[in-house]
């Protein structure tokens, strides 16, 4: 007779193996974050929509709910210990608990990309919103996710992670890789598992519209995979590692960018 292990196994190996599970998605508002809340979704989870922006919010819940899914709207900084801990009450009251924590909100490249002219409060911003905030978010969400088999908690990287190019954001994203196995550790003893994932350049439909195209070239050219990389590209890693078929992986961060790191 199959233990309950190999029962969940068996679920999470066919379709909709996040039926009966919540799955709160910080920064989805738009790109990668909407496309992480859509993939759940299309796999049977109930999705807590996690942005600043309340039109984005809106967008998503709405995307969400266009392919039959079920979604929360939490309008909330992830830096806000009172606004998170408000949005982990608002998801357990509506879908009762919480399975999966992905964080993926953070401060995108641009300005960030400077270091040594960065003004200090600036420094502060993209390094609260990069690595505190996953902090604080997973200490709003550990009593739900302890007390749910099979929990995850999911932070995204970057491949940016402490190249010099990259200047706070690279440092930020470094400190974020340092913040996963920590948590993996700390977590542990309440059977929730914490794992990130570093992408290298997706193109995502807002990405598309901003990109320059030789620099987009560039990119493809120094990839073993000759192509650009997209939403769909990460969201089949994300999937497989919050679920029951990666029981046995935490405090990795697995990078997901068509070999560019290979040079």
């Amino acid at each position: 007779r199959p233990s309950a292990t190999d029962e969940r196994l068996r679920c999470t190996l066919g379709a909709m193996r996040y039926q009966g599970r919540t799955v709160v998605v910080t920064g989805a508002g738009r790109g990668l974050g909407r496309a992480y809340a859509q993939a759940f979704a299309a796999e049977g989870a109930d999705i807590v929509v996690v942005s600043r922006t309340p039109t984005e919010v809106d967008a998503t819940v709405a995307a969400v709910h266009d392919q039959g899914g079920r979604a929360l709207a939490g309008v909330a900084d992830v830096t806000d210990d009172d606004a998170m801990a408000s949005v982990v009450t608002r998801a357990v009251e509506t879908f009762g608990g919480i399975d999966v924590l992905v964080n993926n909100a953070g401060l995108q490249l641009g300005k960030w990309n400077d270091g040594i002219a960065l003004s200090h409060d600036d420094w502060r911003r993209v390094l609260d919103v990069n690595v505190l905030g996953a902090v604080v978010c997973t200490q709003q969400c550990r009593a739900e996710l302890a007390c749910r088999t099979g929990a995850a908690v999911l932070n995204q990287s970057s491949i940016a992670a402490g190249r010099s190019a990259f200047g706070a954001y690279g440092v930020s994203k470094l400190a974020l890789d340092g913040v996963t196995r920590a948590l993996a550790a700390d977590l542990a003893a309440d059977g929730i598992r914490v794992n990130g994932i570093a992408p290298g350049v997706m193109v995502t439909p807002e990405l598309e519209e901003q990109i320059d195209p030789d620099f987009l070239a560039g990119v493809v050219a120094q990839q073993a995979v000759h192509r650009p990389g997209r939403p769909a590209d990460l969201v089949g890693l994300a999937l497989h590692l919050c679920s029951d078929a990666a029981s046995f992986i935490t405090g990795q961060t697995l990078a997901v960018d068509g070999g560019y790191t290979l040079g």
